[in-house]
Order: structure tokens, then C-alpha cells, then sequence
């Protein structure tokens, strides 16, 4: 029972490895993954009982390369909104659609 309960918990923590994995790959690649996001979202695995006291630290570096992860997503996020800010601003010199009269009635 111990082996079955140290290997779902070996299982779980590889699998969350793995998409923390992808998500890195994501952000140091920008164009790969820019059309066609990854389908598979980690969920977690449920009954599986106390971490192993021996799976700890490998738990903590994963979830240290997670906060790593989620703190660069928002980055990035405020980064591109900024820049869609400042694109929005850009009079490209096409044709301005504004207003062609003026009231003169004031």
C-alpha cells in the first residue's frame, strides 16, 4: 500500500512537472505556442492522502517554478496590454473617420 501511495503521488507531481514544463516552453518560445494553446490542463489528482515526507522538496521546487511561471504570465500580460495601449494611439495616416461638419448654430 505504501509503494501505491508513494507512486500516485510520484505520477501526480510528473505530470504536474510536465505542464509547468509546458508553460515554460511556451513562454521561452513565444510564436510556438501562440495559435494553438495546450489542450491537456493539469488537474489534480483527488483520495491521493499526505504528500510523502521524501516527494517535499521536489513538490516545493515544482511549485516555486509555478509561482515563477504565473508571476511571468502576468508580466507579460501587463506588458502587452501596455503595448496595445500605445498601438491604439498610432495614426497610421489612413483616412481619420471623424465628424465632417461643423454646427455653427451656437
Amino acid at each position: 500500500m505504501t509503494g501505491d501511495w508513494r507512486g500516485a503521488w510520484t505520477t501526480a507531481l510528473d505530470e504536474l512537472e510536465m505542464d509547468v514544463a509546458a508553460v515554460e516552453a511556451m513562454l521561452a518560445d513565444e510564436h510556438r505556442h501562440a495559435e494553438t494553446p495546450p489542450a491537456d490542463i493539469w488537474r489534480p489528482p483527488t483520495e491521493l492522502g499526505a504528500l510523502p515526507l521524501e516527494l517535499k522538496p521536489r513538490a516545493d521546487e515544482i511549485l516555486t517554478r509555478q509561482l515563477a511561471v504565473a508571476q511571468e504570465l502576468a508580466r507579460r500580460l501587463t506588458a502587452n496590454r501596455q503595448q496595445s495601449a500605445m498601438t491604439s494611439r498610432i495614426e497610421t495616416g489612413e483616412a481619420v473617420k471623424r465628424p465632417v461638419y461643423l454646427d455653427r448654430a451656437m
